[in-house]
């Protein structure tokens, strides 16, 4: 039990390490601002302007429902009063305010931005009105009455929480949380301006000093704002995924190392940021004994089969875990024995990186999932690849990934599963029904 909270609350911090530099910051948003006024002034955005606002917004729901989901992954772990969990927690909570607020203020004064946030956007499944739905969330008295009990929590234990993230190794947290303090006092004037006329009596005859209240509030305050993003009628509720443990034995026999899987989770979260239908890439490196035959260094065990950039980072992980979706293909780069072994070695160098929440593939540094196939192969034998620049950055979805590699040969289709509920198909079959989920 103990091992498992502490990989929890580690994976909970190597996510805050990676959605941290895409949080948008107010000097970030210096070149959106300008743009701003003169689409305000013009009275609408410009096709290259529009792109690039989207770009950002996207970027922002993102980490936003990434930290969100952090905080939620953390609530099994509230017994103990563990004080790494609340910082952890609160730093996310604190983040996403300051964020929200940076956006906010982009829209809140000019009208164009604000409709044009609230567009639809079918490309990542956007509906109408997500930016309103985010505004009249984080100002509302309720919500911002919570997240103050959260504060005062913060500064009445501030030393404790200080002591056990050093102690714990998570040292680099604290300067993090001490640059949101400058925030506090802005956000207890909000409050006091959002409840005027609002009726408080309620929450003031509780008290929410205590660490368990006041994580119940930043858990519940998690919970109502991923709902308001999740996808709904997609998949009945509680539904489990449709790739079975009998599907993975199957497929298992049939895998070789080097090969891609690209996934897809019907409900995702992560599908209403990604273009197309298929979002995520991962690489099988083969069982340790395929790896010591093509003289590919011998990492995990026989379970531990697949290289992954998840939120938490780029890991070595079992096919059960990557595996776990509605819906993937499998596909086989056209590459000889040597040129595999040299791509496999370079994939597994970038193990333990973490992910690249930002997408650029300039920097490898961190990973986003397809920039593990991208850097892998790209540049060995006839592999080349070309990336997409959006809002200022070179990046490669899995899905430009898979039809750039089809387009040019560089990838057999090997299977394919899930698909319109369709059961596993190989071949020249596999490849008939991926490619019509590309031309959707």
């Amino acid at each position: 039990m103990k091992k498992m909270e502490s990989e929890a609350v580690d994976s909970a911090w190597r996510i805050l390490q990676g959605v941290r530099p895409a949080l948008p910051r107010r000097e970030n948003l210096a070149a959106e601002l300008a743009t701003a006024d003169a689409a305000q002034a013009r009275g609408y955005y410009l096709p290259d302007e529009d792109e690039r606002l989207r770009e950002v917004y996207r970027q922002y729901l993102g980490a936003r429902s990434t930290l969100w989901q952090m905080v939620r992954n953390l609530q099994p772990h509230l017994k103990g009063e563990d004080l790494r969990v609340f910082g952890l927690a609160f730093c996310a909570a604190s983040m996403l305010m300051r964020s929200a607020s940076f956006v906010i203020d982009l829209a809140k004064e000019r009208p164009v931005v604000w409709a044009k946030l609230d567009e639809a956007e079918p490309r990542f499944g956007l509906p109408r009105k997500t930016f309103t739905k985010i505004y009249r969330s984080l100002s509302s008295p309720n919500w911002m009455w919570q997240y103050r009990q959260a504060e005062k929590y913060y500064e009445t234990h501030r030393a404790s929480i200080h002591h056990a993230l050093a102690e714990s190794g998570y040292e680099e947290l604290i300067p993090w949380l001490e640059e949101e303090e400058p925030y506090f006092d802005t956000r207890k004037r909000s409050l006091w301006a959002a409840v005027i006329n609002y009726r408080l009596y309620s929450f003031n005859r509780r008290t929410s000093s205590g660490y368990t209240k006041v994580m119940f509030h930043l858990f519940r305050l998690s919970g109502s704002a991923i709902a308001e993003m999740k996808q709904p009628f997609v998949k009945p509720p509680g539904s489990g995924k449709r790739v079975t443990d009998g599907v993975r034995e199957e497929v298992q026999g049939l895998l070789k190392p080097g090969d891609v899987f690209v996934t897809r989770h019907d409900d995702a979260l992560s599908n209403l940021f990604l273009p197309g239908f298929w979002p995520h890439a991962a690489l099988y490196i083969g069982r340790p004994d395929e790896r010591r035959d093509l003289g590919v260094p011998d990492k995990g065990d026989d379970f531990i089969t697949v290289l992954e950039a998840k939120k938490d980072g780029v890991k070595l992980r079992r096919l059960r875990e990557t595996l776990a979706v509605d819906a993937f293909v499998v596909l086989r780069p056209q590459v000889s024995r040597d040129e595999l072994k040299e791509a496999l070695t370079r994939a597994l160098s970038h193990e333990g990186k973490l992910y690249d929440f930002i997408f650029d593939f300039r920097k490898s540094e961190r990973l986003a999932c397809s920039e593990v196939v991208y850097r892998s192969f790209h540049g060995i034998g006839p592999w080349q690849l070309e990336l997409t620049k959006r809002s200022g950055h070179h990046a490669l979805s899995a899905e430009d990934l898979m039809q750039q590699g089809l387009e040019k040969g560089l990838f057999e289709v090997v299977l394919i599963f899930g698909v319109n509920n369709s059961p596993l198909k190989t071949g020249a079959e596999a490849a008939r029904i991926l490619r019509k989920t590309l031309r959707d």
